[in-house]
């Protein structure tokens, strides 16, 4: 047996087996967390018609995950403030490595890979010192981690890799926390939100603040289209008496900014959970479960709100959005909708 697993162990390391990708596992569109009716947690693949197609137990409530871009293996992270991150095996469901965040940090709940697989990106706090930073993970030896870099600002959340796969876009929320006081938001008076444009080298590129006016929108979560425009969702975090748009777009090439006058304040109630944009960069979607509304825009203008109790994922097909909601609905382009008795989190992760 020990020659067999010998030779087994060799063939891997030569590349003489193929490893399992994701058409070994039914060929998911999206991944997505999700809180069963034991009280159990999952993280589960999502076919385009809106099918399970796996269900891999977690340990506590996830946020987002990453999908590796090859393997079918995928990071799913821990509701925020988190310091772990397991790396899921999704053709048996065992756990292959564990992240766990450096002493004085805490991941955000977000991460990618690089366009070949062998790094992956997160998000972190550096609580003490106030300030955001990417931690860089070696996927190739066991998710060691093997650096890590600046965000360009405090409170980094969601991160995406921009389409030339050479640098990466960081939603830097702008909110200081410490584990000391929970998620107690510790400089709203302050408070400085930016989209900063990154090289994997950690060399910032570019970095859009917002005026004065806007700088209480707390930038959360991103979409990015193949022309390299950047769709970006936000959460006030001032008098609710103003009604300021929740969503804006932004092309680093073109050197334009702009907003979505619909998806506001008073009618998101603040908050928006998810953002995605069609591959021509024209259509967006944005959701936001504490209002129930699912929102679709061409062009930046409004053209259908629709009511969905506790709704929050969504991302883009080519024949149109895919929803999820808390309430276990799975909504496909087709809109022919499918119950799970699975109450999805916050975000799709498309595979």
């Amino acid at each position: 047996m020990g020659d067999r697993r010998s030779f087994i162990a060799g063939m891997l390391a030569a590349g003489l087996i193929p490893k399992p990708t994701w058409a070994d596992v039914g060929s998911p569109a999206f991944l997505s967390a999700g809180k069963k009716p034991d009280g159990s947690f999952v993280l589960c693949g999502l076919c385009a018609i809106g099918q399970i197609t796996f269900e891999i137990p977690l340990p506590g409530r996830g946020h987002a995950a990453a999908a590796h871009p090859i393997l079918a293996e995928a990071v799913a992270f821990a509701r925020r403030p988190g310091t772990f991150a397991i790396v899921l095996d999704c053709t048996t469901g065992l756990e292959k490595a564990r992240l766990s965040a450096p002493a004085g940090r805490h991941f955000y709940g977000h991460g990618v890979f690089s366009a070949d697989g062998d790094l992956l990106f997160t998000t972190e706090n550096d609580f003490n010192a106030a300030r955001g930073v990417i931690g860089v993970w070696d996927a190739r030896r066991r998710y060691k981690r093997v650096g890590e870099f600046a965000s360009g600002g405090v409170g980094p959340h969601d991160l995406k890799l921009m389409p030339d796969e050479h640098f990466l876009v960081v939603a830097n929320g702008g909110i200081e926390t410490h584990p000391e006081t929970g998620r107690t938001k510790l400089n709203i008076p302050t408070m400085r939100p930016n989209l900063c444009y990154v090289g994997l080298d950690g060399q910032i590129r570019d970095r859009i603040e917002l005026d004065d006016h806007h700088r209480k929108n707390s930038i959360r979560h991103l979409a990015i289209s193949p022309d390299d425009t950047v769709a970006f969702a936000m959460q006030w975090q001032g008098d609710m008496t103003e009604d300021l748009p929740l969503l804006g777009v932004h092309n680093l090439v073109a050197g334009t900014i702009g907003f979505a006058e619909g998806a506001s304040v008073h009618l998101m109630n603040g908050y928006l959970g998810s953002v995605a944009i069609s591959a021509d960069g024209r259509a967006l979607a944005t959701t936001s479960p504490r209002s129930g509304v699912l929102q679709i825009f061409h062009n930046r203008i409004l053209m259908a709100t629709n009511l969905l109790a506790d709704v929050c994922g969504v991302e883009a097909m080519a024949t149109g959005f895919f929803v999820t909601t808390g309430t276990g609905l799975v909504i496909p382009p087709s809109g022919n909708e499918l119950v799970h008795p699975i109450s999805w989190d916050n975000h799709l992760i498309a595979i």
